[in-house]
């Protein structure tokens, strides 16, 4: 006998635990008794449906048919009937073979519902049985436990598919070739190597914060694809912080990033008396302090953003100061002429300052200074700033 109390209760803890609603744990069930039913009362073609009472704990059968005529369903003749044409007309044909006990014809439909149409269901209620026998009950348990999987792997699609594009919390449950694994209760995050920073140590049983590029589904289950070297994850850090950045009143209109060593982000206000870049830097650096620590200690550059992009290339270039930009609007390039003390500065360590800068702007830089000039291009090769080879500025 059912306990309808416990059984309640389940389904209860279910719904809480898993977030699986309890109307589709009940259609698994009703779908598992179903199947039961047919395995050891049904026949061949059958359509059994059931329908569990929560209240009373009583289970209804019914077979459904559904309602065709001879544009849909053809009846079989017999080989007495049949000739060589009639066999090759019934290879062409593409209609569905009736079966009685799948199907009932529209005309007889009608009789026992008046108004039935094509495709409707004829419902026949039969006949409650509760012995199902072994096989049975098992076969409604692996349908329950088959259901309640799809059910809660839908819940959980649902739940992730629209954290997509957001930072999401939980704790690193193994580190296994190179790629850590983390635990977010319902589902799986996985964190490849490529979007580790790099030189970033993760422990198992730390809490860690990433970026939640993806949701796959998979054979294995729900995989979160997470990342935390994509320079969205820098600006969804700084909407945590920086309420300026969440509320829409400062954007950030561009991310150059090297994950792991430094960033320069641009950003704007919608609001002419909100500072962008102090709003970002916070009181005393307490903003973009934090989100370095996040980022295992990876310098960020806050430029202020400008539609002149003279202004902005020069910006770009910070923490280098610049004599004055010409630019080429036909081949996109920027050149830039800094004091000679500024030049190393300008390039940056292993070319990544200018790089960088060409990568927030989206121009081509030229950097010249002490006679010498250095493009964006070419700093991405330098390994050492203060062993370069500088090509001579040609007369």
């Amino acid at each position: 006998m059912l306990d309808l109390k416990t059984f309640k209760s389940a389904l209860e803890q279910l719904e809480e635990e898993r977030k699986i609603p309890k109307e589709k744990i009940l259609e698994a069930i009703e779908s598992a008794m179903a199947a039961a039913y047919k395995k050891d009362y049904g026949r061949k073609g059958q359509i059994i449906r059931a329908k569990f009472d929560l209240q009373t704990g009583k289970t209804d059968f019914s077979q459904v048919k559904i309602v065709v005529d001879e544009s849909i369903a053809k009846i079989e003749k017999s080989e007495k009937d049949s000739d060589l044409s009639t066999v090759a007309w019934a290879e062409a044909d593409e209609r569905v073979r009736f079966n009685a006990e799948h199907h009932i014809m529209l005309e007889d439909a009608k009789k026992i519902k008046k108004g039935a149409i094509l495709n409707d269901e004829i419902i026949f209620p039969l006949e409650s049985k509760d012995d199902y026998g072994r096989i049975a009950a098992q076969t409604a348990k692996q349908v329950i436990i088959q259901k309640i999987r799809e059910a809660e792997r839908t819940s959980i699609i649902d739940e992730y598919g629209t954290k997509e594009g957001e930072i999401i919390s939980g704790l690193v449950q193994k580190v296994e070739r190179g790629n850590v694994y983390i635990d977010f209760s319902r589902a799986t995050g996985i964190l490849p190597v490529e979007e580790q920073i790099p030189g970033e140590y993760l422990d198992r049983g730390q809490r860690v914060r990433a970026y939640l590029c993806s949701v796959e589904d998979t054979p294995r289950g729900i995989n979160l694809r997470l990342s935390r070297t994509h320079p969205k994850f820098i600006e969804k850090l700084f909407a945590v912080e920086a309420p300026e950045v969440q509320s829409g009143i400062v954007e950030i209109k561009a991310i150059a990033r090297e994950a792991g060593t430094r960033s320069k982000i641009t950003v704007c206000s919608n609001d002419e008396h909100i500072d962008p870049v102090g709003s970002c830097v916070g009181q005393k650096g307490t903003r973009v302090n934090t989100i370095t620590q996040e980022l295992a200690g990876e310098k960020i550059d806050i430029i202020p953003w400008s539609e002149d992009p003279k202004v902005f290339v020069a910006n770009a270039l910070s923490p280098a100061k610049v004599i004055s930009v010409e630019t080429n609007e036909k081949e996109h390039k920027a050149t830039v002429q800094v004091t000679d003390d500024q030049l190393s500065l300008a390039i940056g360590k292993g070319g990544q300052n200018a790089r960088l800068a060409a990568k927030l702007t989206g121009w081509k830089i030229d950097i010249k200074g002490d006679g010498k000039t250095v493009s964006s291009e070419e700093a991405s090769t330098f390994e050492d700033p203060t062993n370069l080879e500088i090509e001579k500025e040609k007369e």
